[in-house]
């Protein structure tokens, strides 16, 4: 069913007449690629990015994400406006103590749709859809979910196998269908950068090539709105960057806390560490002891710059290590299996800023922005709609400089 009608909705857009109908004003497409690093763009090999950077508004340096700086924390927060410790996103992979026996992971379908693990939050097209405008959104995280009893006017279940150029077809089709059936806001995710760029690693051909598929694809979503006439603006983001790791370099989880006292998850260069029944001692004496390369905090003493430690989901104790390198567990960390590249450092360290790219007839060209964080894409995106936000962690200040501020 879900290839059907992504196929229906493939053949419409192809089969679009140019300048059919008189366009919307000025819709917001919200363009998410996953692990696109910011300085990716220096490759030469994204001229579309590069001349939307150049012609629009660009985070010099790149974009900051929320700690941790992992993909459905982050895509959450871009949408929201709030750092995970708030919308309640906190990990890819989770458990919450008034959900007994039940873990969310990317993988399962089921916890994914279930807006229980989201209503802690409010996603723009939530916002919008509740103010009136008309919203479709493709494959971003959360909007498989009826947030707070509201999903977007049109979305779809997330399917990998669909193709960069199908994506930009499909949202394109959403332009296709008669003019009162725009939406006022569109998101559109790819994820083909991230894939790669854990696969192959940061600096790979692989990689690079994955650079030109979705710079060709933005293109192509460009050049099918303006067969349209519409003006669109739009935002181009990423959730985090991509860090060069090996199988060479692990810290070993188990050199400060004997595996078996704990209930862990790691993953990267993460650890959420619980204790189990009647082993609580042995994790607090842990917390003096020092390993070279890790850092592991009580949730009410990670670093106040992270912004995490107080919402009910994350684990009594947190771990990071240095960049790079990968956190593992003896007996279930095989080295020869540590992919060339992750992401879930420090959000503060180059390697995992973001792209922010923001283009458009609202947008101030050659604006080149400084201390932009993930928590103000969402104020950014309600003040291009038009609708009030609800008040969350970001600062419309951080992006004021690109908007114009006259017809």
């Amino acid at each position: 069913m879900i290839r059907f009608v992504t196929l229906l909705l493939l053949s419409v857009a192809l089969a679009a007449p140019a300048l059919a109908q008189r366009v919307p004003e000025r819709p917001v497409i919200l363009i998410g690629i996953d692990g696109f690093r910011a300085d990716y763009l220096d490759r030469g090999l994204t001229p579309t990015l590069s001349r939307l950077a150049n012609e629009g508004a660009v985070a010099q340096g790149g974009m900051r994400p929320s700690f941790p700086s992992v993909t459905y924390p982050n895509f959450y927060t871009l949408v929201t406006g709030l750092h995970p410790d708030h919308h309640g996103l906190v990990y890819n992979r989770m458990r919450d103590p008034g959900l007994p026996g039940r873990t969310f992971s990317l993988g399962d379908r089921h916890e994914v749709m279930d807006p229980v693990w989201w209503n802690d939050g409010e996603p723009i097209w939530v916002t919008a859809e509740r103010a009136g405008l008309s919203t479709a959104v493709l494959f971003w995280p959360g909007s498989e979910a009826a947030v707070r009893g509201q999903r977007p006017r049109d979305w779809l279940p997330f399917e990998q196998s669909v193709s960069s150029r199908a994506r930009v077809n499909i949202t394109l089709g959403w332009f296709t269908t008669p003019e009162g059936d725009w939406p006022d806001f569109a998101a559109v995710y790819f994820d083909i950068v991230d894939t790669r760029g854990h696969l192959y690693g940061p600096q790979s051909p692989e990689l690079n090539e994955a650079l030109v598929e979705v710079d060709q694809a933005v293109a192509l979503l460009i050049d099918g709105l303006s067969a349209r006439g519409i003006q669109a603006n739009l935002v181009i983001v990423a959730d985090h960057g991509m860090a060069a790791t090996s199988g060479e370099r692990i810290v070993w989880l188990d050199d400060w806390i004997a595996a078996e006292a704990v209930d862990s998850f790691t993953y990267g260069p993460l650890a959420f560490v619980d204790p189990l029944p009647g082993r609580e001692a042995e994790l607090e004496a842990a917390l003096s002891r020092e390993v070279d390369g890790l850092s592991c905090w009580r949730r009410e003493d990670i670093p106040a710059r992270f912004a995490y430690g107080s919402h009910r989901r994350i684990s009594r104790v947190v771990c990071l290590t240095r960049m790079g390198w990968t956190l593992g567990v003896r007996g279930q960390t095989d080295p020869a299996r540590v992919r060339p590249g992750t992401h879930g450092f420090d959000p503060d360290a180059p390697e995992m800023q973001a792209a922010f790219i923001a283009w458009g007839p609202s947008i101030r060209s050659g604006t080149r922005l400084a201390g932009v964080n993930s928590v103000d894409v969402q104020p950014m995106l309600a003040r291009l709609l038009g609708i009030a936000a609800p008040e969350g962690d970001g600062q419309t200040a951080a992006t004021a400089p690109a908007i114009r501020t006259g017809p």
